[in-house]
Parts: structure tokens; C-alpha cells; sequence
């Protein structure tokens, strides 16, 4: 099975993940900037709320994808104080035409010294068990 990772952050929080993910399949965790250009089968996409919405960056990241090229995505991500991002992310991938995972990874992650020190040492190791069950598939 093919994947990519693909990563939006402003903290630094996602991308930590985004790095666990990567290493645990296999790819480089690379920020949205870099286009998806080879089919996958699975897109691990981590994103966060940015005042209660996931960012326009990551918007416009979605719109972009071409749905050949992009079995389906699994979304992953943390925040301080909302959940996950997956129905606004989901949103976005229905207007692209690509399905999403209905699993995802989602922790706390630390804002102005909110959850001070997440995602820490085991939720990096739950994002990379994650992202091999759903390899192994």
C-alpha cells in the first residue's frame, strides 16, 4: 500500500505528529506545499482548528488534490481545546470527490501553556501504531 503524509501546522504540534506518522510508514512528512504528484493509496493528513475552523491553507490543499491520484485520506491532528477536525476536513474531500477514513488520530497538543508538553513521547508512539494499522490493512 502506497501513502503519503501530508501537514499543516502553526506550533509545531502537527508536524512532530506528522513526522511519527511518516516514520512509521515508511515516507517523508512533507508540509501541504508539497502537491501529492504519484497516486497513493492513503493521504495521512494532519491539520488543527485555527480559530474554530481548520485553516485556509488546508482548504485550499483539499480543493486542489486530484481525486485520481488519491485513494483516500486519514485524517490525524491534535488541538488544546476543540476535537478533531475530521467533519470539516470530510466536508472538503466530498466537494474533491475523495473519500475519507472514518478512523483518525487525534491527542491534545499544547497551546500557551495549555496541555503543557503535548503531543508528548506516548501520543507521537499512538500516532505511529496508528498509522501502521491502517498499512497493515
Amino acid at each position: 500500500m502506497k501513502a503519503a503524509v501530508r501537514y499543516y501546522t502553526k506550533t509545531g504540534n502537527t508536524k512532530r505528529l506528522a513526522e511519527a506518522v511518516a516514520n512509521a510508514v515508511g515516507v517523508e512528512a512533507l508540509p501541504l506545499e508539497s502537491p501529492i504528484e504519484e497516486a497513493v493509496d492513503v493521504l495521512f493528513l494532519g491539520n488543527s482548528y485555527y480559530a474554530f475552523n481548520i485553516d485556509p491553507e488546508v482548504r485550499a490543499f483539499l480543493r486542489k488534490l486530484d481525486k485520481e491520484k488519491v485513494g483516500r485520506i486519514v485524517n490525524f491532528g491534535s488541538a488544546a481545546l476543540l476535537n478533531s477536525t475530521y467533519s470539516k476536513v470530510k466536508a472538503e474531500a466530498d466537494k474533491a470527490g475523495i473519500p475519507m477514513d472514518e478512523r483518525e488520530f487525534h491527542c491534545r497538543g499544547e497551546f500557551k501553556g495549555i496541555h503543557k508538553g503535548r503531543p508528548n513521547a506516548e501520543d507521537l508512539a499512538a500516532a505511529a501504531e496508528f498509522a501502521k494499522s491502517i498499512i497493515a490493512e
